[in-house]
């Protein structure tokens, strides 16, 4: 299995559109909505975690996507007649979720204390970073399940609109307090929210909030899941 994951890692970093997309997107976005105009340095240290967030969760369900392509050039159906039980198949390409998202955890939060000159004590910013790698994992077993459950084509959409709704509602772009108070009162149960809210706690001085780790908690189990249920549901033709 160790073996398969390396193969993974590698064809996902070679990906130049995860590399576009998943690292160089949200380190321009981070460093265009906090230098337009006149900022204060709280709001560069929070977008700096929510774009290191937004990073995460796009290379997350990255993840799915390629499940899916390799379903349809069957790649998969070769995994079934090596040695690898489906379940080491699946926490293979769960791994491969978790280690890729650390370029774009990385990539932000260095444009924040290099470029935007955040700062922050050497806990906090190791803190920040393991904190956000570990809580990724949800999304990841989101983009799976959409892998496992659509077509190609259909995943890469349906991831799309995940991350970028998810990303809106769950404020990782703009504060919340900017929201109208339904709104505000929805994105408290997103798991990007909550996702984001573990870091920019630590940023703060502060251990995550309970509210934070159950909310995610739940999405966990829940995304965790869909994923199961997609592959078993579709065993048959991977």
């Amino acid at each position: 299995m160790l073996d398969y994951l390396r193969l993974e890692v590698r064809r996902t970093l070679r990906d130049t559109g995860f590399v576009v997309g998943g690292v160089a997107l949200p380190v321009m976005m981070y460093l265009l909505f906090t230098n337009l105009g006149e900022q204060e340095g709280s709001w560069k240290t929070a977008s700096m975690v929510g774009m290191a967030a937004y990073g995460a969760v796009g290379s997350a369900l990255n993840t799915g996507g390629g499940v899916a392509e390799d379903r349809s050039v069957g790649w998969l159906r070769q995994l079934r007649v090596t040695p690898m039980a489906p379940r080491e198949v699946v926490l293979g390409r769960a791994l491969t979720g978790s280690v890729t998202v650390l370029p774009a955890i990385v990539a932000v939060l260095a444009a924040g204390g290099l470029v935007n000159g955040v700062r922050m004590a050497a806990w906090q910013w190791a803190a920040v970073a393991v904190l956000l790698w570990l809580g990724s994992v949800p999304f990841t077993l989101l983009g799976l399940g959409n892998g496992y459950q659509l077509t190609g084509q259909t995943t890469g959409v349906a991831n799309m609109v995940c991350n970028l709704g998810l990303a809106v509602v769950g404020g990782l772009w703009f504060p919340v307090t900017l929201f109208p108070g339904w709104l505000r009162t929805l994105s408290a149960y997103t798991p990007t929210n909550r996702f984001a809210q573990l870091g920019s706690a630590v940023a703060s001085g502060h251990a995550p909030t309970v509210g934070a780790v159950l909310v995610l908690g739940f999405w966990l189990l829940a995304f965790g899941s869909y994923a199961v249920l997609a592959y078993r549901r579709n065993a048959g033709t991977i």
